[in-house]
């Protein structure tokens, strides 16, 4: 896995292989933060990356010196890498927490500027995620939800949900805050 911009663009990390996790490819990365760039001042956002992994998501949002990054992972193993990662690279405005997503969701009133969130794709929980999130009002005004999921996975009749990008076997569903 690797850094592809900001201040620490070229990085790569190499997560012990332990984890069970699926990092988001390269190019739909790359995709994704173009998309979140010519929207959003990165350095002006509040981010909560949900299902975290091995922080993929949470050091690009990093390395482009978001407000503040919450990374949210059930998992110790990926939340201990994460916070041995952020520290080695200095991301002070990053925090990795170990949760259940679901429970945090429930939990928190926090709002934020993006949510992300890259779910094991058999987790059949997903589509609770937006109306969690809008039910609670976790997002600010013009914020948004990212979900990554499979393609075969459809969320585009959920309410706050405005488009739709496919990169192979992965789908991002973004939501707003209107």
């Amino acid at each position: 896995m690797r850094i592809i911009a900001g201040n620490k663009k070229g990085i790569i990390l190499h997560a012990p292989p332990s984890l069970p996790v699926r990092p988001t490819t390269d190019r739909a990365k790359e995709s994704l933060f173009n998309i979140l760039e010519n929207n959003f001042n990165i350095s002006e956002l509040s981010v909560l990356d949900l299902f975290a992994g091995t922080g993929n998501i949470s050091y690009e949002f990093s390395s482009r010196d978001a407000k503040a990054v919450l990374s949210i992972d059930q998992h110790s193993g990926c939340v201990k890498f994460m916070k041995e990662t952020s520290a080695k690279l200095g991301f002070i405005a990053m925090e990795a927490r170990k949760q259940d997503v679901f429970t945090f969701l429930k939990q928190n009133s926090e709002q934020f500027d993006i949510i992300f969130g890259d779910a094991p794709y058999a987790l059949s929980r997903i589509p609770e995620i937006p109306e969690l999130v809008f039910n609670k009002n976790l997002l600010n005004t013009g914020g948004w939800l990212i979900l990554e999921h499979a393609t075969m996975m459809k969320l585009s009749h959920l309410p706050h949900f405005f488009e739709e990008r496919n990169y192979g076997q992965s789908t991002f569903s973004f939501f707003k805050q209107d």
